[in-house]
């Protein structure tokens, strides 16, 4: 395989206990890029990404991470991957400080101090370098966690929901140091269930039931499902969205607020639809741009459909 992309496989396979959690995943992700992975629970992102960095075996498939093989050279890919968690894993009895110290210990980094010193610097730490970490706000906790990444100074970076639980403000002062690493050269692999993260991701990918249902830039996606959207701005909409269901060319309703999304594969059908209900019902409605959200919630729903 081609050592352009940091991350390239092919038809990754993976089953636990008769249970195909998988199904053939091919991706690739370039250096210097923000890939989003996003997935409801128990999708299989997690297993994905593990596969993907050599941590776990496939059944079946091959790739490449950083240039190394993902069956044969799995320890290679750990020395050069920073991998944070979605539950925060740092020691809390300890200072920033102690705990750099430790994991740079772990990995048994010459220049301590001076990576020590570096990564603080990176993101704002200095200050705080010999406050206990168990005292730190979840914004806080999260830089600290991006930081213990960079230490060993990796290649890519696999985060997975790294931005759970935390505010808003954190969340974007987070993702503008993504966007300094990507700068550098760094791979970002970010699982991430928010809708307005996916849409910061140079590309994304999307799975469920163990399979990719789409991948490319934001804007690719949302195009090639070739879903109409019109909104719905007055009137009960709760009342519509249920008279709604069933109807030719409706297939998903979606409230937001004080709106509600109504989408459906098939536009004129759909139009028509709605241009009869607005006579009976009076409500004020007009076309818009379909959202990822959108999108995702009509994958998902239609691969459940076919499913049954």
């Amino acid at each position: 395989m081609d050592n352009q992309y940091a991350i390239d496989v092919k038809k990754l396979n993976k089953s636990f206990d008769g249970r195909h959690v998988v199904r053939d995943v091919s991706m690739q992700v370039s250096y210097g890029e923000i890939f989003g992975f996003l997935g409801p629970n128990g999708s299989g992102k997690t297993t994905t990404i593990r596969m993907m960095c050599g941590l776990l075996t496939p059944d079946s498939g091959t790739g490449t991470c950083l240039g190394y093989d993902i069956i044969n050279q799995s320890e290679e890919i750990k020395i050069h991957v920073g991998y944070m968690t979605q539950r925060f894993s740092m020691w809390e009895d300890l200072t920033i400080r102690e705990n750099f110290n430790f994991v740079a210990c772990m990995y048994n980094l010459d220049n301590r101090k001076e990576r020590i010193d570096r990564a603080l610097h990176m993101l704002g730490l200095e200050k705080n370098a010999s406050q206990l970490v168990g005292n730190l706000s979840g914004g806080w906790k999260q830089r600290m966690a991006l930081a213990a990444c960079m230490l060993h100074e990796p290649k890519l970076l696999l985060l997975d929901e790294p931005t759970a639980g935390v505010d808003p403000q954190a969340r974007r002062d987070f993702w503008e140091e993504l966007y300094k690493l990507a700068d550098r050269g760094i791979s970002v692999l970010v699982s991430t269930h928010y809708m307005d993260e996916a849409e910061r991701c140079h590309k994304l990918a999307y799975i469920f039931g163990g399979k990719l249902m789409a991948q490319g830039t934001p804007k690719e996606v949302v195009e090639r499902e070739k879903i109409a959207t019109f909104v719905i701005r007055d009137g009960n909409l709760m009342k519509f969205s249920e008279a709604l269901k069933g109807l030719p060319g409706v297939d998903q309703t979606l409230h937001f607020g004080n709106t509600l999304h109504v989408s459906g594969v098939h536009a004129e059908l759909l139009n028509n639809t709605l241009q009869e209900l607005k006579q009976k019902w009076k409500f004020d409605m007009g076309p818009i741009d379909t959202s990822l959200e959108d999108v995702f919630v009509h994958l998902m729903e239609a691969n459940s459909r076919q499913s049954e």
